[in-house]
């Protein structure tokens, strides 16, 4: 279930809130400027192809892209037998901002997402059918959990220009994990 918990930084060991009502996540996050939605499900096989992904969700992305600017679309999968799946876990888990918009549209499977505003952190859950869109300059950081299953959608602006520019902050480091917040969702 999609879920959105709430921390104060100096007490990273206890959500000041949790909640899994679609409504008040996207209140909640739309007063932080982050956009959350969900788009309807499509029937697609676990190993449907990037092209057949994009194809079933050629509407939604044509509008995304018209709306806000976004130039590309593409498919990113990790599952649990990927062999680098710990170093790509590695790779988003430390606070980060980009230089654009980071979008996601969750077709299957699940992944935390963390974003940071002054001493608040929000921890989202999100679940197949779930679309984030972090708005560049946001902190954030992103845990796929150790064993990974997901597929989304993805949207750039410039997808040359996608860097993670590392804050060098640890607050990724005092929160709890994946494994702590997702549970068996």
């Amino acid at each position: 279930m999609t879920t959105l918990s709430i921390f104060h930084q100096n007490q990273p060991d206890q959500p000041q809130s949790v909640t899994e009502d679609t409504g008040e996540i996207q209140r909640k996050l739309a007063e932080k400027g982050i956009r959350f939605d969900q788009w309807q499900t499509r029937d697609l096989p676990d190993d449907a192809a990037p092209e057949a992904i994009l194809d079933a969700y050629r509407d939604e992305v044509a509008a995304l892209k018209q709306e806000c600017g976004f130039q590309t679309a593409d498919v990113v999968s990790l599952n649990p037998d990927h062999p680098q799946k710990e170093a790509f876990r590695r790779k988003f888990l430390d606070e980060h901002v980009h230089s654009e918009d980071e979008v996601r549209f969750f077709v299957r499977g699940q992944g935390l997402f963390y974003l940071h505003f002054g001493d608040q952190v929000y921890a989202i859950l999100c679940q197949k059918n779930d679309l984030i869109s972090v708005p560049d300059g946001t902190r954030h950081w992103f845990d796929m959990g150790p064993e990974p299953r997901f597929t989304c959608i993805r949207l750039f602006s410039n997808p040359e220009g996608w860097v993670a520019d590392f804050t060098g902050e640890d607050i990724a480091r005092q929160l709890p994990r994946y494994e702590q917040l997702a549970g068996s969702a």
